[in-house]
Formats: C-alpha cells, sequence, structure tokens
C-alpha cells in the first residue's frame, strides 16, 4: 500500500530525517537522535511534523449532539474556542480512538473540530456520516486531513519562539484553548494542547503554507521517536498500543482514562460503561518502573516473582529524562497500587520491577 506522506516531505528529506511508516504514512522518526530531540523539548523547544493526525469538522444545527453522542465526554460543556480530551466507543465501550475535540472560535454558528489518530480520519468521517444518518441528525461532517497540516511546538521556550511569529494573544490562552489567527502568514488555528507535558501549541495551518510555519519556528525538529519518549514519561496513551479494538480491546476505565467518561450523557458504549463503573474492571494499565537493568517493550510479558502470569507490557522505554527503564502494562487491578514487586520478561530473563503511578515525570 502507498503511504500517506505530509506535506513537509522534502523540508525532512532535506534535512536528513530517518523516516518511518506509522499509521499508513512515512513519516520522520528521528533528525537528530532521539536523545538529543527529548532532551530540547525539555530544556528549550522542540518542533514536530504531525500532519499525520486527521482533522475531521462537523458544523450545522445538531453539530454538538452528533458529536456528544459518538464521544464519551460532554461536549456541551465546551465554550466556543475550548478543547476536550475524549475517548470514541463502540457499544462494548471498547475504546476505538481517542481523539482533542475543539468548539472552534466564536462565530454564529457552532462549529467543532476532533482530531483522529493517524490512519482512522476516513473510518471516524465514516462513522460520524452514518451514525448522523442513523439518526437523522442535521449536521455536515468533512475529512479535512489534507487540507490541515498540523505542527507541535513544545518547550518551556515555545511561547517565546512563537509569540514573535503569530498576533494571537498566547500569553492569554490557557491549556486546552484554541485561537483563530495568523502564524508566520498562514491563517490558522493555533491551539494550547499538546502531547509531550510541556508547555506548547499545535499549529494548524494549511496544507501548502507548513513550510513557512515550519521555517519560522526555529528550533530542534524532533521525529516520532521522541515524540514517544516524552508521551511515555507522562503515561499518556498512544493509539494501536495501550489500546486497539481488535489487538488490544480496552475500555477507558482499564486504560486508566475513565475521566473522560460523563455517564450523565447519551453516547455510544454508554450503557457498557455504567456497568464497567459500577462493577469494576478486573485490568488496570499501570505504570512500572525496572529495578534490574534491561529495557522493558511493547509485548513483553510480566509476571509475580514466582513466575505466575500477570499480564504484558504495551509500551516501553528508557527514559531520557528519568534514566530509568520505565513502562505501561496491563495488569490485574490490585496492582495499580505503587510499590507492588513484579517481574518483566526481558528477552526471557525476567527482571525485578515495581508498580509507580504515572505520569513518570512532574510536570
Amino acid at each position: 500500500m502507498t503511504l500517506r506522506s505530509p506535506p513537509l516531505s522534502g523540508v525532512h528529506e532535506e534535512a536528513d530525517a530517518r523516516f518511518t511508516d506509522f499509521g499508513g504514512w512515512e513519516m520522520p522518526v528521528e533528525f537528530a537522535s532521539i536523545r538529543e530531540e527529548h532532551d530540547a523539548v525539555r530544556s528549550s523547544a522542540g518542533k514536530f511534523d504531525v500532519s499525520h493526525m486527521g482533522e475531521v469538522t462537523v458544523s450545522g444545527a445538531d453539530a454538538a449532539a452528533l458529536t456528544q453522542r459518538l464521544t464519551t465526554n460532554d461536549v456541551t460543556a465546551l465554550d466556543p474556542g475550548e478543547a476536550q480530551y475524549s475517548a470514541i466507543t463502540d457499544e462494548d465501550g471498547v475504546i476505538l480512538d481517542d481523539t482533542v475535540v475543539y468548539r472552534l472560535p466564536a462565530d454564529e454558528d457552532e462549529e467543532f473540530l476532533f482530531i483522529p489518530n493517524a490512519r482512522h480520519d476516513e473510518e471516524m468521517t465514516e462513522r460520524w456520516v452514518a451514525y448522523r444518518d442513523e439518526w437523522g441528525l442535521d449536521a455536515a461532517v468533512t475529512n479535512r486531513t489534507t487540507e490541515y497540516a498540523m505542527v507541535a511546538l513544545q518547550g518551556p521556550d515555545a511561547p517565546d519562539l512563537l509569540r514573535p511569529e503569530t498576533g494571537v494573544d498566547i500569553g492569554e490562552m490557557d491549556r486546552f484553548d484554541i485561537a483563530s489567527g495568523v502564524v508566520a502568514g498562514a491563517e490558522s488555528l493555533v491551539a494550547r494542547t499538546g502531547y509531550t507535558g510541556e508547555r506548547g501549541f499545535e499549529i494548524l495551518c494549511p496544507w501548502d503554507e507548513a513550510e513557512a510555519v515550519w521555517t519560522a519556528l526555529e528550533c530542534q525538529p524532533c521525529g516520532l521517536g521522541a515524540r514517544d519518549t516524552l508521551r511515555l514519561e507522562m503515561g499518556f496513551l498512544l493509539s494501536g498500543q495501550d489500546f486497539h479494538p481488535e489487538d488490544e480491546p480496552r475500555n477507558p476505565y482499564e486504560a486508566g482514562i475513565g475521566w473522560t467518561v460523563k455517564l450523565d450523557t447519551e453516547f455510544v458504549g454508554r450503557d457498557a460503561l455504567e456497568r464497567a463503573d459500577a462493577e469494576g474492571v478486573e485490568q488496570r494499565l499501570v505504570g512500572l518502573e525496572l529495578v534490574d537493568r534491561g529495557v522493558p517493550r511493547h509485548g513483553y510479558e510480566v509476571t509475580t516473582g514466582d513466575g505466575d502470569h500477570l499480564g504484558h507490557v504495551t509500551s516501553g522505554t528508557m527514559s531520557p529524562t528519568l534514566g530509568e527503564p520505565i513502562a505501561l502494562a496491563y495488569l490485574p487491578a490490585a496492582y495499580r497500587d505503587p510499590g507492588r514487586s513484579v517481574r518483566v520478561v526481558v528477552r526471557g530473563e525476567p527482571k525485578k520491577a515495581r508498580t509507580r503511578t504515572t505520569p513518570f515525570l512532574d510536570r
């Protein structure tokens, strides 16, 4: 299958980036080194091309009603210019995708923009359209993934880098705010969101003007490798690894994002999640830190000290900031308490580890 390419492919090639297939997109995974890029974001700033993320707009008289019934959070709580993290679940309460829903800045009509993960844009557009038609709602659903490029600027210096390039009053923006304005000459949406735990912004600009925005933000270019180590230090979920409807079917309570579920609203999967909330779940996604030397990786088994199977690692790495091997793993719910001793089987060798709360990094 032909891979999709972001609008900045040529720019990344000139920068000698190393590429990888991520969700059907050929994306830069590394420019300098993962460690160097990771450290730049924690200490100063880094920029990411995240144009592989989907963008779907929902507008019209029933835009809020439609999105409310297809996401687990309370869309009606959003004022214009605000955003929220949410989950998209099936009838059984299994996470199909996680997303950020933006209520776009004020105009006369309500319009929402949500961000499916890579490869999910077409599937989610079809889902919104199908349910709109089934429920007879008045809403226009448009997949704009190839209209918007997205650049994430993350790190403590991000505001100082962005401020000279935009008229948006970014100093007034709270986390999960979104505003419209010009960035490096491009009409854009500027969101105070991110996936690293650092202060930062995500800039949605026209596909054909991505290079102007990217070039204006003079800081370390970062690939998806650093994005993964940064998000894991914060305990943020990765679609396809920490949940997947077929390979890792999990509901929001198991995945540790039960706070996004508003049971006083009506949405697909609500009844199943109400039961899960009342009855509890058997497994939870918990943080692990290895005591012994070794690096936990996706799929590694987790056992008791006696070798009894407990679960498996979904994400793992050597934390560049902490200098410690860390992981997320689905384990029996009792193991959510910090300090429980377990073993992670690394290349056939059981390595001592203990449970701990997430995020791993205080931000």
